[in-house]
């Protein structure tokens, strides 16, 4: 069994996870349901590990995903 059958997103619709146009509202939504996961710190280490540039991964939006790895990169030069 893999982390991500045991996924809190796994029975939510997939759509939810992708908000076009910057739909606070679903994007909020999306975070909600990521929060508590039991799998999250899986889920968002494959997410920074992986170039996966769009959508909701491992409980982050695009922009934290991009200023995450931005910070990591910083401290580690």
């Amino acid at each position: 069994m893999s982390w991500r059958d045991r996924a809190a997103c796994r029975s939510e619709d997939p759509e939810l996870f992708f908000p076009v146009g910057g739909r606070d509202s679903l994007t909020n939504l999306a975070l909600a349901i990521c929060q508590p996961c039991p799998v999250l710190g899986e889920c968002r280490r494959e997410a920074l590990e992986t170039p996966i540039q769009d959508g909701i991964w491992g409980g982050m939006t695009e922009a934290a995903r991009d200023e995450l790895l931005r910070t990591r990169t910083a401290v580690s030069a």
